[in-house]
């Protein structure tokens, strides 16, 4: 294939170009988490605000693997402005809420990416892009598993205390899973 500097590249300019919008969209996935992280630990959940952190770094690693693989593949990769997430959220089941829907329009953006790469015949990045199917479908579980714990006990006192708890408990687990995998690498 004709690869972005006229070279031979094992993707093509049409896949890599789709790959890079893909970076743009996992930066700005790691943005929007890093300003819900600030509102929540500007309200004072602080478990909250640990749980978003966790999640800003799990999206800057998954643009960085994006990052990688068109390294790999002799393309280039070409950064883009990334857009300011949205305005601040009217509390905790409004942060969760926009989460969800943030995380389905993820998911629809990589599903798109995977139907070309079988248009293409690119088996290599078909492939690559399995990982991320597999994540979505834990993330969007993950979040759906929070608004319906929210829902059940509350966004306010004792029940909203209980949810900010757990929050920070699994973001230490997403720490230490992301720090694991990162010495595995």
């Amino acid at each position: 294939m004709l690869g972005n500097n006229g070279d031979l590249s094992m993707i093509s300019n049409e896949m890599a170009s789709r790959i890079n919008a893909q970076i743009n969209r996992e930066l700005f996935s790691a943005y929007f988490y890093l300003g819900l992280s600030a509102q929540a630990e500007s309200s004072n959940l602080n478990g909250t605000a640990a749980w978003f952190m966790a999640k800003h770094g799990e999206e800057m690693t998954h643009a960085l693997k994006m990052y990688r693989y068109l390294l790999d593949q002799d393309s280039t990769v070409q950064l883009e402005a990334v857009s300011a997430p949205p305005a601040k959220t009217a509390g905790i089941m409004d942060m969760f809420e926009r989460t969800l829907n943030h995380e389905r329009s993820v998911t629809e953006a990589i599903n798109d990416l995977v139907d070309h790469a079988g248009q293409e015949k690119d088996h290599a990045t078909h492939i690559f892009l399995q990982w991320f199917v597999t994540e979505q479908i834990e993330e969007e579980a993950t979040v759906n598993d929070i608004l319906g714990r929210l829902r059940l006990f509350g966004d306010q006192g004792q029940g909203l205390l209980m949810i900010d708890n757990e929050l920070a408990a699994a973001a230490k687990k997403i720490s230490g899973a992301a720090s694991t995998a990162s010495t595995d690498a």
